[in-house]
Formats: structure tokens, sequence, C-alpha cells
């Protein structure tokens, strides 16, 4: 067997483990790779750098529950005349490691079972009249292919680092691999020489972890990091902070430095962006340079202003700028290591160089502070610098006054209304994509799988923005909303699900339903809407139907006013939209293609489209 320093390569992989060795808390290390790139075998190889008798677990994938939890062991109990315990995967891997290859194909139960002993430190048996408490504290070690499936997101929430995917194409690391493998190279005594300098050295690092010390500027600038990097949840703000400690420790130093915080920040909160960070000037325009905000003035300043407003204490911490070196190792660690298989981070930065700006828009209250305008101190936030400002060249004249009027000055500042300066903060809101399901006539079977499979990829894909999905289906008298925006990909799932299918095609009503969502939507600040239209154009209901019960049957031209009459309003509305045709060329008529252009969006005939195919149409 190759032993662990013998391993070529995924030297990223390797440190993780190494911080796993030193701080056991940190949960475990997620390993994402391609086949042969010999995860596995470091996976496997990780007991190499463990004390001797630490418990190393192999969990199979068609693990049952009584072997994975424990249970009673009924050939012993029949053999013996006494009930006996059997302990189950889980508890026989305490104190040590619990290793899962192909972690992303492992059943669910299997799963939840794991998440509940991480979270416990404990497994509950309760079987067969069996209630027992088994103690179940261990590392978790995972390695999967990507391309299998993505792993259950509760559970890489409790495991502290997961090490973004890459490939192995380089001849000279492949040379080296093959020569290891076939004995070349590695093995001996210079391997156990190495083993033996490397678990001393994670003892000593054990040791060290202790007096290891990391200062509030360092550790609010991960927290910010991971606002930044819209990383969600506490657990990987404490996860970070542990593996940047653990990392000092390594190096047998007493406090973090800069490579410290960058590994945390490639193995911890990296993997788990859901968009990239802003990367603007912190003055923008509109703001002349003598108001610029001093660096060193911390935005808790506006505490202490003369606000009538409470503030939120928790939006007030959003608010706090992330400290300029923290703010360039992100950079650099998302350049680095971008995570393509677990959170497709490159999509977003592809996207904002290509078209620019996405979804962003002022507001008084979240976001990146950006300018000062004036405004009355209940409209938003103060920005102090630039209101002392805006009053500092009045003050000799404005006292004078105050003095000849009440014979006295009170203050030692005078600050009138139209010195007052809100703060305006720029927010990405993100693009809601509205798709829209015809669930009408003999291809509606067809539609619903691809639309399912559709609005999944596109809300992978474009989850890194912060992006919603809403989900509409129509057959037969009127259109219904399955989905209100989310970015829950599960809820789209499960609605597509139990879609009934048949009847007629309200596509109008369709439309005026989009038309209100997208309405909505705007008002709480999504800027960019684009309509997904999955039908063959041929709609048959009229809109004038759904409010009048008597309405004769309308005719095919009252129809096709409907539909350009509601078209025209989506356009000027600067609604985006796009429509997928999958009917067959022989069976259409034309009618997609008409939709588009009245909808003044694109058109794209897919009749056996794939579900990445839809989704690339809706995004690009």
């Amino acid at each position: 067997m190759i032993a662990f320093t013998d391993i070529v390569g995924m030297d990223l992989a390797k440190q993780a483990l190494m911080l796993l060795a030193v701080d056991p808390s940190l949960g475990g290390v997620v390993i994402p790779a391609a086949v042969g790139s010999g995860k596995s075998t470091l996976a496997r190889a990780f007991a190499d750098i463990l004390p001797e008798d630490t418990p190393f677990v192999e969990l199979p994938l068609n693990v049952t529950e009584d072997r994975l939890i424990g249970g009673v062991d009924l050939e012993a109990t029949l053999a013996r005349g006494e009930r006996v315990v059997q302990h189950g995967v889980l508890s026989k891997a305490h104190g040590g490691v619990l290793y899962v290859d192909s972690l992303s194909l492992l059943d669910s139960s299997a799963i939840s079972h794991i998440m509940d002993a991480m979270s416990r430190g404990a497994v509950l048996v309760e079987r067969e009249g069996l209630s027992e408490v088994h103690e179940s504290e261990f590392m978790l070690i995972g390695t999967y292919d990507p391309s299998d499936g993505d792993v259950r997101m509760g559970l890489l929430d409790r495991i502290g680092m997961i090490v973004p995917f890459t490939t192995q194409n380089d001849y000279r690391a492949r040379k080296l691999i093959v020569n290891c493998v076939l004995g070349k190279n590695g093995g001996g005594e210079d391997t156990e020489d190495e083993l033996k300098m490397l678990k001393g050295l994670i003892e000593a690092a054990k040791e060290q972890l202790s007096h290891v010390s990391m200062t509030q500027e360092q550790m609010k600038g991960l927290i910010q990091s991971a606002v930044s990097l819209g990383v969600e949840g506490n657990r990987a703000d404490i996860f970070a902070v542990r593996a940047a400690k653990a990392s000092a420790a390594l190096a047998q130093r007493t406090d973090v430095d800069e490579d410290d915080l960058k590994l945390a920040l490639k193995l911890v909160l990296v993997p788990r962006a859901t968009r990239m960070p802003e990367q603007e000037e912190e003055v923008m325009e509109e703001m002349p340079p003598d108001e610029e905000m001093p660096p060193d003035t911390p935005e808790t300043e506006d505490q202490d202003a003369p606000d009538d407003n409470s503030t939120d204490p928790d939006e007030e911490e959003e608010q706090e700028e992330t400290p300029d070196m923290i703010e360039e190792l992100m950079m650099e660690a998302v350049e680095t290591e971008l995570p393509d298989n677990i959170m497709n981070i490159s999509l977003a930065a592809k996207k904002k160089s290509r078209s620019g700006s996405r979804g962003e828009a002022l507001n008084n209250r979240r976001g990146r502070f950006v300018r000062s305008q004036e405004g009355e101190m209940k409209s938003g936030k103060v920005a102090i610098i630039p209101t002392l400002i805006s009053a500092a060249p009045w003050q000799e004249s404005r006292k004078k006054e105050r003095k000849k009027k009440y014979g006295k000055v009170n203050t030692a500042l005078v600050i009138n209304k139209e010195d007052v300066r809100i703060k305006k903060f720029r927010d990405k809101s993100g693009t809601l994509y509205i798709f829209m399901v015809d669930a009408s006539g003999s291809m509606a079977l067809n539609r619903m799988r691809q639309a399912k499979g559709a609005v999944s990829h596109l809300l992978q894909n474009a989850y890194v923005h912060r992006d919603q999905v809403s989900l509409i289906s129509f057959r037969g008298k009127e259109a219904q909303l399955l989905l209100p925006p989310s970015q829950s990909v599960d809820r789209a799932k499960r609605e597509l699900d139990v879609l009934p299918t048949g009847g007629g095609t309200p596509l109008a009503s369709a439309l005026f339903l989009g038309l209100e969502t997208a309405r909505q939507a705007k008002t709480k600040g999504v800027s960019q809407v684009m309509f997904v239209v999955i039908t063959d154009g041929r709609g048959n209901i009229s809109l004038k139907s759904l409010y009048e019960q008597d309405a004769p049957k309308a005719t095919k031209e009252e129809i096709e006013e409907e539909l350009q009459g509601l078209s025209a309003t989506i356009f000027a509305e600067g609604v985006a939209s796009v429509v997928i045709d999958t009917q067959m060329n022989y069976l259409s008529r034309g009618e997609a293609p008409k939709l588009a252009e009245k909808l003044g969006g694109r058109y794209f005939y897919l009749p056996n489209a794939k579900a990445e195919e839809i989704a690339m149409a809706a995004l690009s």
C-alpha cells in the first residue's frame, strides 16, 4: 500500500488532512476529484499519520441500517441465551476516522444517520426492543467523483474542509505517480523516516494548538469574507478560524499569519461560496474627492449619529468592511482555487466580464456603501463624515448667527437639515428566472422531463449570482404559480414531480401571471427578470374567459390580440424572454417563433434538448 508521504500531487488535499489530524474538531475533509486521481488512495493513507490504534473504519455504500447504527446480534443472542448488542459502523469509528468512498452515491438514509451522529457525538439505537446510546465522535473523510452527482448540503455543512476540485494533467506529475505505483520510487526506509517525522510534527502541532492566537481583525476579516462570498451558516466561520489556527500550529507558530488565513479561505470558505465577491472601488461616482470616507474611519461611527431611527445591529455588522489584507487574500484564493464542480464560481466571473454589473440596485439600507447624497435622517443611514464635511465650512457664520439670535451657543457643532448626507448602498439582487411550462397536449411528458432537468441545472449554475427561480405551469383553463421566487431546487423538483398534464393551452394566462410575479419581485429589489417559456406557442384559451363566466369562446384572432398586448407590455417593462420550442418540426406551424418575436426575446428550437442545453440557452 502506498504511504501518505509517497503520494504525488493533491497537495491541497494533503494539507487539509494534516490540519484535520492536528484538530479533529474540524469534523472532516471532503475530496472531490475525477476517477484515477488517487483521492481514495490518499484518504486511506491518512491512517499513516494518525496515532497507532486509531480506528479507521470504511463505510460500504450498501450498508444496512443495523450494520450502520447497531442493534441486537440475533445469532449471538440465540447461542448465549441472552441479548447481545452489536455495535454499528458509526460507533466503531468512535475516536477515529469514518471513510466513505463515492460519498455522493451514499443512500440518503445512511447520510441522515451520519449527520445525526456528527451532531450528537453519539448514535441512538432504538430498534428491536433495544434502547441504547453508543458514543460516536469521529472524523469523516469523504471522496467522490463530481460527475456522479453532488453531496447532500446538510452533510457538507458539518464537515470543515472541502478541497476545491482540480484535475491532474501535468506529464511529470503523472510520470511520478506511475513510477510510485510500480515501486520505482518511494517506499523503504526513507518513507518510514518521513512518516515518523510527519507524525512527530503533527503531535507537536497538537500541543501547540492551544497556544495559537488570532487577532480580532483577522477573525472579523474571515467572517466578512464569508459574507462577501455568500457562505451560509455560522459553522463555516468557526471552521475557518479553526483551520487557520491549525495551520499556524503546524508551522510551530503562536500567531496566525497570511498563509494560514489563505489556506483557511481555500479549504473552508471558497468551496462554499455562492457568489463572487465584489471587486469595485470603495468610493463611487458623484462623490467629490474631499467627501471620501477616510479608510481608518469605522463604519460603526454611525451609532453616534443623530439618527432618529434605531439600526439593527446585525445589519450594521454586515456593512463592516473587510480589512484590506483579508480582502486581498480572499480574491487571491478565489482566483487560484475555483471549485468548478461544487459551486461554479468561475461562471460568475465569466458573466461579469461579458455583461458587466448584474442586477445591481442602489438602496438606503443594505449592501456595500458606495457614496452619500442629500436626504433626511429618517430615510436611511447617516453618512457621518460627509455630513460633517458638508457642515464644516459654515460653522463660524452659523455660530455667530445663533449667538446673535439666542445670546449663546450651546453646541460645538451646528448641523442643519441641508447638511445631512445619507448612505447609498449597492446590493446585488440577482436575476429572477420565471419558468413557464406548457403542461398541455401530447408532448407534456417530454416537456416535464426537460423542464425538471432545466430548472435544476439553471438553478445550480445561476446560484452563484443569488438568482432565483419561479415556476408557472399552464394547462386547462388557467396558469398556476407552482413555485414563488425561490432558490430551492428541491421545491421546484417536488412541484414538477406531481404536476398534472393535459387539457387546453392558456398561454395568455401564463404570460399575465408571469408579469404579475415579475412586478411583485421588482418591488422587493429584483432588478432583472427573464421569462423562460417552454411551449409550442399554440395558445387556445382566452384570458378574458377567466373573468367572464358566460363569455363566448374566443376566436383565434382574439387570442392573438391578447397575446400581442401582453407581450408588448412585458417587453415595455424590461422583462427579457426566451422561448424554448420543443415541438417537432413537422408539427410546427411557427407559433413559438412568432411568440418570441412578440416578446422581443430569443427563440431556440430544441425539440430533443437536454436539460443543460435549455439552461444554457436561458443563461447565454
